[in-house]
């Protein structure tokens, strides 16, 4: 009983450490030690052993970020200013949280804050990107990869200073330069049976070009609508056209076969010796099993085409396929002959395929799921 008594303060003494901080303070993680010694001191104030490691770890961790800045402020390093922000940034977080904890203020004053420390650094930081941006922007006319440093730099220097300068005007131009329009010209189909099917093939296209997040934001897809309407002159075209599509292609199988029971069943009766006995045997009876087969595929041709040089930069074929079925059965005989399940296959009738606007639909939807994989890898990293 002491034993387990002894093992389980043992236990409870290793956890108390570790929630406490001391663990990180004994590894020199300073900002671990004092982030977990205050979050203990919040909910629980008189935590003795969280309290020595947030009066230990607390000006440990503040001279190591000083420290860092020091450093970081003297360095020849591109962008080390922001550096320099990133270690402000976590010595105000000690810090707030800090404030929030009257027994954490008590036990270690008032905590260090550099709000214009911090500023000065953010401006910095910001002119630095500025003048990135502008460096790359010299070179973006005609390259793509200036275009898209030139974004990034200046998309930093407005997250570090919001409404810097004109960074928004230059945003956009960097953005304008750093992005390929693409018209996607749809599949068009005459036939009026298949118009409306046609279009919702042509709407999940449109959506997932439009809505897609995760596609690139420097790649920008418009309808030839569209870009008549914006006078767009585009970089690529991605041309979609079925190569042949047949909807609707139907066989019929039936067979025949004499199925015969697996066990004895009760046939009759007979007399013996004066005894009505029952009299066992198997049973036979045909089953004629029936098979209709709708089939309905497509082959799309997809092409992605340089607009000025009408090079093609990119092709495919890409298959669609949809087979309904519809299976039912008939017997004549004995039905102890048939199985479970066919006796079941027995009791289904049958029955009229999907109409052809929606077969068409069916065999499209393969081809969308392919299409919008080889997009995406396309132009992931474009």
């Amino acid at each position: 009983m002491f034993k387990r008594i002894l093992v389980s303060l043992l236990f409870m003494s290793v956890i108390f450490a570790c929630s406490s901080g001391k663990k990180a303070l004994q590894n020199g993680n300073y900002d671990e030690a004092v982030l977990t010694a205050v979050g203990r001191l919040q909910k629980s104030p008189n935590n003795s052993s969280a309290l020595q490691v947030l009066k230990e770890a607390y000006p440990l961790a503040v001279s190591k970020h000083t420290d860092r800045i020091n450093q970081w402020e003297q360095s020849k390093e591109p962008f080390h200013w922001e550096k320099v922000v990133e270690e402000y940034q976590q010595l105000n977080q000690m810090a707030d949280q800090i404030q929030n904890c009257p027994v954490c203020q008590n036990a270690v004053g008032t905590p260090q804050r550099n709000f214009q420390s911090l500023q000065s650094a953010k401006n910095l930081s910001a002119d630095e990107r500025y003048d990135a941006g502008q460096h790359a922007l010299g070179f973006a006319q005609n390259n793509r990869q200036a275009a898209k440093d030139a974004f990034g730099h200046f998309k930093r220097a407005e997250y570090f200073v919001p409404n810097y300068k004109d960074v928004a005007d230059k945003i956009g131009q960097a953005f304008e330069l750093a992005s390929v329009k693409i018209v996607v010209e749809q599949v068009t189909v005459t036939s009026r049976l298949y118009q409306l099917s046609n279009e919702y093939f042509q709407d999940r296209i449109n959506e997932f070009l439009k809505t897609n997040p995760r596609l690139n934001q420097f790649v920008l897809f418009y309808s030839p609508q569209e870009a008549s309407n914006n006078r767009l002159k585009p970089d690529q075209i991605v041309h979609l056209e079925f190569d042949d599509f047949v909807v609707g292609q139907t066989y019929v199988n039936s067979n025949t076969d004499l199925v015969t029971s697996r066990d004895s069943v009760k046939v009759g009766e007979t007399k013996v010796n004066g005894k009505t006995i029952p009299v066992y045997n198997k049973v036979t009876a045909r089953l004629t099993r029936t098979r209709k087969t709708v089939s309905s595929k497509g082959l799309l041709d997809m092409q992605i085409i340089d607009f000025r040089t009408k090079n093609v930069l990119y092709r495919d074929k890409i298959p669609g396929e949809f087979v309904w079925t519809n299976e039912w059965a008939r017997f004549n005989g004995d039905e102890r002959a048939l199985t479970r399940d066919q006796l079941n296959l027995c009791n289904v009738r049958e029955q009229l395929p999907p109409p052809p606007q929606q077969l068409f639909v069916e065999f499209s939807k393969p081809i969308y799921d392919q299409f919008t994989r080889k997009i995406r890898k396309f132009y992931e990293n474009y």
